[in-house]
């Protein structure tokens, strides 16, 4: 395994230009989290982390209108972005971890956290690890309310490693970056612009690495079984036509809906919201109704 790398935020993918100013700080091990820190320092403290093979600029039409009235604490998680590069575990533990020293680092001791996809997943794991920290939860269209049973399991790490993440044609990027949207518009083209100067990196190698181990550790760091240990207030968000969540293939006979209510029934203090005209990333789909959400429940 490569040893953690101590290096600069802006030095890392550097060709990627972001919405906003990242800062850095050490966390576990000496590795390097870039983030940013928007808004006014008196106010609501929220933590944003994305989802898979995602990073902090897809919360750009989110901290825009929310940093207005909140503290947003907006990341690229360890191995993504701007944050340290190395073949890294990276399951939940992991990224918890960090996001803890981080938040520990900044002198915030209880915080809210809005998660996308596995973003949620790490979300649900902080909040049943460390409940004593956490304010309340959004979770938007989140990866581990979904169960997978061994057979599947392996079947997605194996068609998961990161040579086959490495060998993905550009076309096939497109295609599959699409899905995550109600209608693929010019607004999320960054996206794939982004992607195309991130595999001409000397670091996608590690990049790819990290993201198959995300794809391992949701499977194998579930955290269904222990929803009913999440205490705090919970709003879950998921679009109408996500096409990611469930997994079409592995589970035919499920919803969209069914995995929200799902969801709703197991975590106790939680409240379910179906947008239409949103996917997967229903927050970049819809995000006038998404901010709206979501000012509402942590303003209540």
């Amino acid at each position: 395994m490569n040893s953690p790398k101590k290096v600069t935020a802006q030095g890392q993918f550097e060709k990627l230009d972001y919405p906003f100013q990242m800062h850095e700080v050490s966390v576990v091990s000496d590795m390097i989290m870039a983030y940013a820190d928007e808004g006014t320092s008196n106010k609501e403290v929220v933590l944003f982390i994305h989802g898979l093979g995602s990073y902090a600029p897809a919360w750009k039409y989110n901290i825009k209108e929310l940093s207005k009235s909140f503290r947003c604490i907006v990341v690229d998680l360890v191995g993504y972005g701007k944050s340290s590069k190395g073949q890294y575990e990276a399951d939940m533990t992991f990224h918890a971890n960090n996001l803890f020293a981080l938040m520990k680092s900044l002198n915030i001791s209880k915080f809210n956290i809005a998660g996308h996809s596995m973003g949620g997943q790490i979300a649900m794991h902080m909040a049943i690890n460390r409940p004593q920290q956490i304010k309340g939860l959004v979770l938007l269209a989140p990866a581990g309310i979904e169960t997978f049973n061994d057979q599947h399991k392996t079947l997605l790490i194996n068609a998961s490693t990161p040579e086959a993440i490495a060998s993905i044609s550009d076309e096939q990027y497109k295609a599959n970056l699409a899905l995550n949207f109600y209608k693929k518009d010019d607004k999320s083209d960054f996206m794939y612009t982004d992607r195309m100067l991130i595999k001409s990196d000397p670091q996608f190698k590690e990049y790819c690495y990290v993201v198959s181990k995300g794809v391992e550790g949701m499977l194998n760091e579930p955290v269904f079984k222990n929803l009913d240990a999440i205490v705090c207030p919970t709003l879950i968000i998921y679009g109408l036509q996500d096409q990611l969540i469930p997994n079409r293939y592995l589970h035919p006979e499920l919803t969209t809906e069914k995995i929200g209510l799902l969801a709703k029934k197991n975590i106790s203090n939680a409240s379910l919201e179906f947008v239409d005209k949103a996917g997967h990333f229903v927050n970049f789909d819809q995000p006038e109704t998404v901010n709206k959400l979501i000012s509402n429940f942590l303003n209540n």
